[in-house]
C-alpha cells in the first residue's frame, strides 16, 4: 500500500520525527561541547580577575598564573561579614543568584587575595544591571583596603560604542588610584558622572558618553559591592601604632634635683670633716 505523503497524517508524523531527530542532534552536540564551554568560561573568569591587577595572561596560561598568584578567597555578604572561606566555593558563586535572594544577609559577594610584586591586592567581583542586560566587572583595592588599584568591567549587550564603552581599556584606566573612603575612614564608593558635572577628584570618574543608564547602572554597582568591602575592611584593618612622644623633663624638676645633689655633697664633705 502507497503512502499518501500528503496526507494530513503523514505530515504530523514526519513533522514529529523531524523534530525529534533534531532535538537528539542538538542535546548531542551541547552534551559533547559543554565541557570545553565550561573550562573556557572558567579561564575567561580567571583572566578576568586576574587583569584587575594588571596581570595580562593568555587563556593558556591564566590556570597556572591564578594558582600562582591567588593566595585565597573569601565570600562577604553586603555588611561584609565574611561567610566562607572555601575557594572553590567562591570561585563557583553565581552572582545573578546571589542578587536575587529576598534575604539580603545571605547573599555573598566574592573578594580574591592576590600578591604581586609583595604586594597584596583584594579583587572584588560585582555585577549590576545595564540599559538591555547583565553588566559585571573585577575591581581591585590595594593593601591599604581604599585605593583602587585596577578594574575590569563587561557587559551582556550594551549598545556598542556607547554603553559598550564600560570594557574599553581608556575608561576603565580612570578608576587607577581612585578611593573608596575620604580622608575620615567614611566609605563615599566611586561615582560615575556625566562629565563636566563635577571637579575631577578621588572619589568620581567619567561616565560613558551616550550611555546614562548604563553609567548609572555601574554607579550602582560599584556603590553597593564596594560598600560592602569598605565595611569588611573595617573589620580587619589594623590601626596606626601611637607614636609616643619622648618626654622631657621639666626644667625646674633638673634644677631641683641638682640642688638636692649639691646639698647632698655638701652634707658628705661635713661629716668627712669632723
Amino acid at each position: 500500500m502507497a503512502i499518501n505523503k500528503e496526507s494530513n497524517g503523514y505530515i504530523i508524523l514526519f513533522s514529529t520525527v523531524l523534530v525529534l531527530v533534531t532535538a537528539v542532534v542538538l542535546v548531542t552536540i551541547f552534551g559533547a561541547t559543554n565541557p570545553a564551554f565550561k573550562v573556557n568560561q572558567e579561564l575567561e573568569k580567571k583572566q578576568n580577575i586576574l587583569q584587575a591587577v594588571k596581570i595580562d595572561v593568555d587563556r593558556t596560561a591564566a590556570a597556572a598564573e591564578f594558582e600562582k598568584s591567588v593566595q585565597k578567597a573569601f565570600a562577604i555578604n553586603p555588611e561584609g561579614k565574611v561567610m566562607t572561606n572555601d575557594f572553590d566555593e567562591v570561585f563557583k558563586i553565581d552572582l545573578a543568584k546571589e542578587l536575587r535572594k529576598k534575604d539580603v544577609s545571605t547573599q555573598m559577594f566574592p573578594v580574591y587575595e592576590i600578591v604581586k610584586d609583595g604586594k597584596t591586592y583584594f579583587v572584588v567581583g560585582m555585577r549590576g544591571k545595564g540599559l538591555w542586560d547583565a553588566i559585571w566587572g573585577y575591581v581591585s583595592i590595594e593593601g591599604d583596603y581604599n585605593t583602587i588599584f585596577g578594574a575590569v568591567f563587561d557587559h551582556k549587550s550594551e549598545t556598542p560604542g556607547l554603553g559598550a564603552e564600560i570594557k574599553e581599556k581608556w575608561f576603565q584606566a580612570q578608576f587607577d588610584g581612585k578611593k573608596i573612603s575620604d580622608p575620615q575612614g567614611q566609605f563615599v564608593s566611586v561615582s560615575v558622572i556625566k562629565k563636566g558635572t563635577a571637579p575631577v577628584s578621588d572619589y568620581n570618574v567619567d561616565g560613558v558618553s551616550g550611555g546614562t543608564l548604563t553609567s548609572n547602572g555601574l554607579h550602582d554597582m560599584l556603590h553597593m559591592f564596594l560598600g560592602a568591602f569598605a565595611k569588611y575592611g573595617e573589620t580587619v584593618k589594623v590601626p596606626e601604632p601611637v607614636k609616643i612622644e619622648p618626654v622631657v623633663a621639666d626644667s625646674l624638676a633638673t634644677d631641683s634635683l641638682q640642688v638636692s645633689a649639691q646639698q647632698d655633697s655638701l652634707i658628705t664633705n661635713e661629716n668627712t670633716n669632723r
